[in-house]
């Protein structure tokens, strides 16, 4: 066991998978939390991993989906959050998603119970001393302005900022399923699931049209000394989509593909509400991409216009949080750490990689990257062919062409296969037996199981070449 600590900033899930690398390298972990002591505006516990938007970790289809990609990845490098995910999944058709409160505890159950794991309930209000020659910053979208103004003072800029909405959450009982059914799109069954999974809520023309008037016109919380912020487009406020035209939602979060109402089968859906199943005992689901900044009494009623939720109770209504994130290719090196500052990480969300499993990951691969350097090891990069180097190369810069670019197009970013480096000539092949043409989406199909194949291989010579007691048996 290596005795000089690592100290890791914040107990999110970044900085939670961070510490568990660091710790199952053999070396102590000092978590600093400032949950506890201190809260943040969309915190409500102050348990690790607290998975504070959606319960969904969204796609686990490893073959065809990026985000199911970086599932399979931190699955083999032993990742505590996936561990914990799996434990405390719901269904969710093809998505994993979990009980939030089980997820967290089993997170923070972990951590505390690890040897080599100190969690000290506290706020860090700079950056590391000198005396923590290694560290991690996992602080995470919702960073303490204290500790906020010690990164921009040291890197010479301001933090970017997005926002990021919240979904309510509605009891089930509440739901009138006379009028509502399950099913998941297509009767998809997924991970845990049975091809029934979501709640459906039918919307005939009429009564979208309403829907449509009643949210544009609604009441919405305005945010003045953040004006100019720009949305995440992957998390924008359901309001804001239906001002972007009237047809957005029934093409987005509202589609009616892939769903037959059960009580009236021959009566095709204008559009669909799906509620998806937020906790292990099925008495709470929430909104699928029913993210909102409506004031909470324009929520309730504009909310049980919806078919089935016309008393329907919430447990939880949505909202909005500011996120910072740093401009990280031109701050940090592919290794994550601060330019001006060796030794010092980030990780996260505050990185510039928007999801919960992306986070997560980066916060992996951090932990493994200090936890070499303190163990005089070389750094090793995942490749660029896997999730986890795709991923990274576009945090810190691999897509940039010069560093007046990067100031300007820099934002947040999902995993997705636009990261990926293109297949080698020749790498894409047809099934034995295959005559002609592709036929339809044969090619794309093809084409995404040829690079997660890709990665799954990279990432297991990744793994088990990098000296880690980590890697897949």
């Amino acid at each position: 066991m290596n005795t000089r600590p690592i100290h890791v900033i914040g107990g999110g899930l970044a900085g939670s998978e961070a510490a568990w690398q660091i710790a199952d390298r053999g070396i102590p972990v000092i978590l600093h939390e400032m949950r506890g002591v201190r809260g943040t505006d969309a915190h409500k516990t102050d348990g690790l991993a607290e998975l504070v938007c959606s319960n969904s970790f969204r796609s686990d289809d490893s073959e065809q989906n990026a985000v199911g990609l970086i599932h399979a990845e931190m699955r083999m490098a032993g990742s505590l959050i996936m561990r914990s995910a799996d434990s405390h999944q719901v269904p969710a058709g093809g998505a994993l998603a979990v009980d939030r409160d089980g997820f967290s505890d089993a997170v923070t159950a972990a951590i505390a119970a690890h040897p080599l794991i100190e969690v000290r309930r506290e706020e860090i209000t700079g950056l590391p001393p000198a005396d923590w020659d290694i560290a991690i910053i996992a602080t995470g979208p919702l960073t303490a302005p204290a500790l906020a103004n010690a990164i921009a003072r040291e890197t010479g800029t301001d933090a970017l900022a997005f926002f990021d909405a919240i979904a309510p959450i509605v009891h089930f009982d509440t739901i009138d399923m006379d009028v509502a059914w399950f099913q998941s799109r297509y009767d998809k069954p997924g991970p845990g699931g049975t091809g029934k999974d979501y709640v459906n809520c039918p919307m005939n023309r009429d009564q979208y049209e309403a829907f449509i008037d009643a949210l544009i016109a609604g009441d919405k919380t305005e945010f003045k000394e953040w004006e100019g912020t720009p949305y995440f487009d992957g998390c924008l406020p359901i309001e804001i989509m239906a001002e972007r035209g009237r047809e957005t939602l029934r093409h987005g979060p509202m589609k009616p593909m892939g769903l037959t109402n059960a009580h009236k089968p021959d009566e095709k859906p204008h559009a669909v509400v799906q509620l998806r199943q937020d906790n292990a005992l099925g008495t709470l689901y929430n909104m699928v991409g029913f993210q909102t900044k409506l004031r909470y009494g324009a929520q309730t009623d504009i909310f049980r216009l919806i078919p089935g939720l016309e008393n329907a109770e919430f447990a939880r209504l949505g909202g909005l949080h500011r996120n910072t994130y740093l401009n990280s290719p031109v701050l940090l090196g592919e290794d994550l750490q601060l330019k001006s500052r060796p030794g010092l990480r980030f990780a996260g969300q505050i990185t510039g990689c928007e999801g919960y499993v992306e986070s997560a990951a980066i916060g992996l691969l951090a932990g493994r990257f200090a936890a070499a350097e303190r163990l005089g090891e070389p750094v090793s990069l995942p490749p660029k062919t896997t999730a986890f180097g795709a991923l990274l190369n576009h945090i810190t810069g691999g897509h940039i062409v010069s560093q007046d670019e990067a100031k300007r197009s820099f934002q947040p970013m999902n995993v997705n296969f636009g990261l990926f480096p293109p297949l080698e000539d020749g790498a894409l092949k047809k099934p034995e037996g295959h005559q002609g043409r592709w036929r339809g989406k044969e090619k794309t199909i093809a084409k995404k199981r040829a690079v997660t194949q890709r990665a799954k291989d990279d990432v297991a010579k990744w793994l088990s070449s990098a000296h880690s007691t980590l890697a897949a048996e």
